[in-house]
């Protein structure tokens, strides 16, 4: 287990440069697999769960070439498909949720798709139930051995289809969407999930030769081809790290420069945090945060308490309202976090009031949070990461925190955060590695 012991209560300064995004990468990667063209992805981020993704292609057989730090040529001229088979495939790709995208180009391009059921964060269910519905709609056969939980789907041909998707699940329109690209015939996919990154994966396979319609909106319209070529793809920054950092400079009350963050891309993201009392300055394409001694949450017009809550895209991303949550604990006001999509993404908050923050966690998908206005600040302590977002969350906090915290099974930030330890110290942070 990876350790950080993070000295508080530093001010920080500087430029920092936001990764490439996750959840695009995880998409992307799995895109490689629909041609045997070689395909070269840049902007990929060294982190973990991408990591694991991309030594699963390399065991399915194909050819990766590392071009720099962050870019890669693929190629998969020759899958060897019976892999899927072996247990070290069920036991390497159980690790990330991720790879629950590898089954459409799988299914699309070689007739059979399995996976054993995924991990990645404990955060709640995560139903895969409009992925699989999503396959048998195209015409493919589904399977699931209960005792070794493991799926696989197959199919001899691949029909287009219309299907009205009952979640507009970011993961599950990708998988679809790979997977009818291929299918013969008009495919419509109704209620899609809509997000930069999706968009991005359909602008990736236009440019392999697919036919797309609809790109931004709900409603995706797709013509199967035959085959489709290779391509050349940038991938976005990542919108997490950068209203990870817009907190970090709040919290710490520092002035930080973030730096080509795409910013039409960030939705309602900077106006989330500026509710917040947070000033956020556009300056080109860069987000520079003015050090602020405090912050102060709005109100709605008629006076009522703030309310922050998920949707799906263009609403307010789910993997920043424990950003939001831990920033408020140190804003003037109040403001009720409702997380709608995962039941167990709030259990956290205990770290937080052990930390002095004054939060009172009404169910599982609401907390109400009375900021401390930077009057009291964080007492240090002991905790232990339990997910992803959580766990960068906890980060801030100890590096607002009045003395040494310590942050135990980090492993789970670096699933996510490409070496954050050392790109916070830069800033001058104050954070050490213990292996």
């Amino acid at each position: 287990m990876t350790t950080f012991k993070v000295q508080g209560g530093l001010k920080l300064s500087g430029d920092i440069h936001p990764q490439g995004a996750k959840n695009e990468a995880l998409q992307i990667l799995c895109a490689v697999l629909l041609s045997s063209d070689p395909v070269t992805i840049q902007n990929i981020p060294d982190i973990r769960d991408v990591n694991i993704l991309i030594q699963l292609l390399k065991d399915l057989n194909v050819k990766t070439e590392k071009l720099s730090s962050s870019s890669y040529i693929f190629q998969s001229d020759n899958v060897n498909v019976e892999y899927l088979s072996s247990e070290d495939y069920k036991e390497k790709s159980s690790s990330i949720r991720g790879s629950i995208m590898m089954i459409g180009p799988l299914l699309a391009r070689f007739g059979k798709g399995y996976i054993p059921r995924p991990g990645g964060d404990k955060i709640g269910r995560r139903r895969l139930d409009t992925h699989f519905n999503g396959f048998i709609k195209l015409g493919a056969q589904f399977d699931y051995d209960s005792k070794e939980e493991f799926y696989k789907v197959t199919a001899k041909k691949l029909t287009g289809a219309y299907m009205l998707l009952e979640e507009a699940s970011v993961t599950g329109t990708a998988n679809i969407l790979m997977t009818s690209v291929l299918a013969e015939g008009k495919t419509t996919i109704y209620n899609a999930a809509c997000e930069p990154y999706l968009q991005q994966l359909c602008k990736m396979l236009i440019s392999m030769g697919a036919k797309i319609k609809g790109i931004g909106s709900n409603l995706l319209e797709i013509e199967g081809v035959k085959k489709l070529s290779g391509c050349t793809h940038k991938i976005l920054p990542d919108m997490i790290e950068i209203g990870s950092f817009i907190g970090l400079a709040a919290l710490t009350k520092s002035e930080l420069t973030i730096k080509n963050v795409s910013y039409e891309n960030l939705g309602i993201i900077p106006s989330v945090f500026s509710k917040l009392g947070i000033k956020i300055n556009r300056v080109g394409d860069d987000i520079h945060i003015p050090a602020q001694e405090n912050y102060e949450i709005e109100s709605f017009i008629d006076g009522s308490i703030l309310t922050i809550s998920d949707a799906p895209w263009p609403g307010f991303t789910p993997d920043l309202l424990s950003i939001i949550l831990v920033v408020a604990s140190q804003a003037k006001g109040s403001v009720l976090i409702h997380q709608k999509m995962f039941e167990s993404r709030l259990f956290f908050v205990d770290k937080l009031i052990d930390m002095g923050a004054q939060i009172i966690l009404c169910d599982p998908h609401r907390a109400t949070v009375i900021g401390l206005n930077h009057s009291f600040k964080f007492k240090p302590t002991t905790m232990v990461s339990p997910d992803i977002r959580a766990g960068v969350s906890l980060l801030l906090a100890a590096l607002a925190a009045d003395g040494e915290s310590t942050i135990h099974n980090v492993e789970q930030i670096d699933r996510g955060y490409q070496n954050i330890d050392s790109r916070l110290n830069k800033l001058g942070a104050k954070i050490q590695r213990i292996e």
